[in-house]
C-alpha cells in the first residue's frame, strides 16, 4: 500500500495538541494531551463540545502537572482514555460513557504499568503508552519507543478486565528510520486481524522532552503472527499522533489522523489519508 493521498479536510479551532480521535457517523470524538477535556466535534456542523475528564480541568495544563491522555479507543458504548504512564501524574485511566460522555470511573494504573513495564524489559524512563485497542476480548497496548533503549512494544494483555490481566505478552518491533532517525508508536487501531499503527520520528531521547519532527509512517501489524506486513512513509515534517478509520471499499481504504503540534495553540488538523489496496 504505497500508493496514497494525504489531504487536509479542516481545522478544530478550540482543541490544541490532539494525541487521539475516534470517529463514528460524522462525528469525531478526541483526546489533547495537554488538556483535561474530551472533545466531540461534528463534522456536519462544526459545533465542539467539551467534557471534563478530571477536576478541574482547563484546556492547557502545565507540562509537569497534565495527565497526559496519549490513548483513546471505545468498545461497545465505553469509551477508554489512558494517562501516558511517563511520569507518575500520568497513570490514570478514564472510562466514560461514549452516549452521555459522562465519567463511569477512573482507575489508578500504576501497578499495572509498573508490570507491564516488568514483562516489555522496559525502565520507567522508557515507558510511554501511546496507543490502545479492545476486541472484546484482548487489549492491545503500545509503548512509544522515543526513550533512549527505543523500545517499540505491543503489549497483548488476554482479560477482558484491563485491570486484572492474569496473561501479559509483550512483543517488541523494529521500526525504520525517518532522517537517519527512529521511529516510535504514536497510535494503533484494530482493522479487521490487523492493527494499523502510526509512528513518528523526533529528534529526542526523552518520553518528557519534545523534539524535531521529522515525519511520520503509517503501517500493518499482522495479530496472527505479530509481524509487521509493511510501513510507508506518509510525512516529512508532522506528527501525527491520532488515526481513526474513515472508510473502507473493496479498492481502498481511508483514515482520519490528527497531528500533535507540540504547541499551546488551540487549533488542531485533521486529514484524511487514502490507500490503494
Amino acid at each position: 500500500m504505497d500508493h496514497f493521498q494525504l489531504t487536509l479536510l479542516f481545522k478544530i479551532i478550540g482543541l490544541g495538541s490532539a494525541s487521539g480521535l475516534l470517529y463514528h457517523n460524522n462525528n469525531l470524538t478526541l483526546i489533547g494531551d495537554n488538556s483535561g477535556f474530551l472533545y466531540d466535534y461534528n463534522i456536519q456542523s462544526k459545533k465542539l463540545s467539551t467534557h471534563a475528564l478530571i477536576d478541574n480541568a482547563a484546556t492547557n495544563i502545565e507540562k509537569k502537572l497534565k495527565p497526559d491522555f496519549e490513548a483513546i479507543t471505545q468498545h461497545n458504548n465505553t469509551i477508554y482514555i489512558y494517562g501516558s504512564g511517563s511520569t507518575k501524574n500520568r497513570n490514570v485511566m478514564i472510562e466514560m460513557d461514549a452516549v452521555s460522555k459522562k465519567v463511569i470511573r477512573k482507575h489508578d494504573l500504576s501497578d499495572l504499568y509498573h508490570q507491564l513495564q516488568i514483562i516489555g524489559n522496559i525502565k520507567a524512563d522508557d515507558f510511554n503508552i501511546e496507543g490502545a485497542v479492545f476486541d472484546g476480548e484482548k487489549w492491545y497496548i503500545a509503548n512509544r519507543g522515543n526513550g533512549k533503549k527505543s523500545k517499540n512494544v505491543i503489549f497483548t494483555i488476554k482479560s477482558k478486565s484491563f485491570i486484572n490481566a492474569p496473561v501479559i505478552e509483550a512483543t517488541k518491533f523494529k521500526l525504520p528510520k525517518l532522517s537517519g532517525v527512529k521511529t516510535s508508536f504514536t497510535d494503533v487501531i484494530l482493522v479487521n486481524d490487523k492493527i494499523f499503527f502510526l509512528a513518528a520520528a523526533e529528534d529526542t531521547d526523552s518520553t518528557f522532552f519534545d523534539g524535531e519532527i521529522l515525519g511520520t509512517l503509517l503501517g500493518c501489524i499482522d495479530l496472527k503472527t505479530m509481524s509487521i506486513d509493511f510501513t510507508t512513509k506518509i510525512s516529512d515534517h508532522k506528527k501525527f499522533e491520532g488515526i481513526a478509520l474513515y472508510r473502507q471499499t473493496s479498492k481502498t481504504i481511508s483514515f482520519l489522523l490528527c497531528e500533535d503540534n507540540d504547541s499551546p495553540v488551540l487549533e488542531s488538523e485533521i486529514y484524511q489519508i487514502t490507500f490503494t489496496k
